[in-house]
């Protein structure tokens, strides 16, 4: 199926492309710099475009702007533009501000965060005692323009509520997880209306609900979690009520095992709050604790190829030696590592999940299989390429026959193609061998990728 986007000349799988599956190729604009094809075959409408569009890391009014440029100006009048936007995702810094009364848990739901142990590196340092004096940022492991931030209790003899308004800077965050560990007080409520003022949202976070539930167990003959459950979350809703704050919603998280009880449910509610460069910076931020965080993660990283693979031609082709079709290596390398890391393959990564897992990673380390497990390098891309050459021409040549303006688009008519076929063939086999990791360090049921077995 082609793709329906101004910027996408080709076919986004070439083995898909057969002369007697392809329907008459109709054009989207007379200009002749624009060569978008669609199968006439099958329906295009707007709401497939605002699909599409919503699917994008670009804004609407962004995509206009490129489809505008490329009818005007060709493939070289839309370089900048791609290439700033792949700049600008490598760039797009996510603030998060954790904050809560002294002992509230904020110290260790940062480190299930970031993937950490309480022991590991880098690890906020956690404490019954205020053990954080001023706004401390952590970045992300693997990716560090993600920076959570640990704020000093509120309420404290230290941080009295007038003062600590005024001195956290409230403005730096994207937004706010405020996390009580028994009940939401009044310095809750002044935070919320702070950040209310300021246009932020904040998220109410209930911590060691499986501490909670454990205490409940004892001495009891019956014990139904759902029902005690639901108790603690009605009775930390009925207090921010009584307090002045309407409608709130309360996620009963463990700081451990974020994996259990509403952390799928405020992720989820996290990712459609936020804009679409940010919102795909937490996703890859994501510890990978669940097949389905895997599978988002693919999604987010798809998103990229096209981008990278229409810089790889419009910028021109490097030919990888001993093979026919050119692409950019850098691209290709740079592409493939970044993918790697955001899936949690690299070797620091699988240290960290290993850990949190409870196993040596060297029993992680032996399902991850095939070239890319170790470091990328263009002798590695000459292997793939050579694998994806067979694949590739006959799409190619049948393109080229239908649309011959795709070899001046692209200064190297193999370029695009050749980039977007390895890059994609890279990032499906990371992501097996990071649903293989997933499942040795957790268990997970084949049918079902939420479920996970950490003990």
């Amino acid at each position: 199926m082609y793709l329906h986007s101004p910027l996408l000349f080709f076919s986004p799988s070439a083995e898909e492309v057969k002369p007697q599956e392809t329907g008459p190729l109709v054009w989207t604009s007379t200009n002749p710099h624009c060569t978008s094809p669609i199968n006439a075959s099958e329906p295009h409408n707007q709401d497939q475009s605002a699909e599409a569009s919503n699917t994008s890391l670009f804004s609407e009014d962004e995509l206009k702007n490129l489809k505008s440029n490329f009818e005007s100006g060709g493939a070289e009048k839309v370089t900048p533009l791609i290439q700033k936007k792949v700049n600008d995702l490598d760039n797009t810094e996510l603030n998060i501000a954790v904050t809560g009364e002294t002992g509230a848990g904020k110290s260790s739901f940062i480190n299930a965060m970031r993937g950490l142990q309480i022991d590991d590196e880098d690890a906020a340092e956690v404490g019954n005692t205020e053990t954080t004096m001023e706004p401390t940022g952590y970045k992300h492991p693997s990716l560090p323009n993600v920076i959570l931030w640990d704020l000093p209790g509120i309420g404290t003899k230290k941080f009295p509520a007038n003062k600590y308004l005024k001195e956290m800077k409230f403005k730096k965050y994207d937004f706010f997880i405020i996390i009580s560990h028994c009940r939401f007080t009044e310095n809750d409520v002044k935070l919320v209306q702070e950040i209310k003022r300021l246009g932020k949202n904040f998220y109410f976070v209930r911590s060691k609900i499986d501490s909670d539930l454990e205490s409940m167990k004892r001495g009891r003959r019956e014990f139904k979690e759902e029902e005690e459950l639901e108790k603690i979350r009605s009775y930390c809703i009925t207090s921010l009520q009584e307090a002045g704050i309407s409608s709130p919603q309360v996620f009963l998280i463990s700081d451990f095992d974020l994996h259990l009880y509403d952390f799928d449910l405020l992720s989820k509610v996290l990712e459609d709050d936020l804009p679409n460069s940010k919102r795909s910076v937490y996703i890859l931020a994501l510890p990978n604790l669940t097949l389905e965080i895997v599978e988002k993660k693919k999604k987010e990283l798809k998103k990229r190829v096209w981008m990278l693979a229409s810089l790889s031609g419009i910028l021109g082709a490097v030919p990888v030696p001993g093979v026919s079709l050119g692409c950019d290596i850098g691209i290709l390398i740079g592409g493939i590592v970044h993918f790697r890391k955001c899936l949690g393959l690299d070797d620091a990564s699988l240290r960290r999940l290993a850990n949190k897992a409870g196993k040596p990673v060297e029993e992680l380390k032996a399902v991850v299989k095939g070239p890319m497990a170790g470091e990328i390098t263009p002798d590695i891309i000459k292997r793939l390429a050579w694998g994806a050459t067979a694949v590739v021409v006959s799409g190619l040549e049948l393109a080229l026959d239908i649309i011959p303006v795709v070899g001046s688009i692209f200064g190297a008519g193999s370029s695009f193609v050749m980039t977007y076929k390895l890059l994609s063939g890279a990032l499906d086999d990371l992501t097996e061998n990071a649903r293989r990791v997933v499942k040795a360090a957790f268990g997970t049921d084949e049918n079902d990728p939420k479920q996970t077995s950490i003990q």
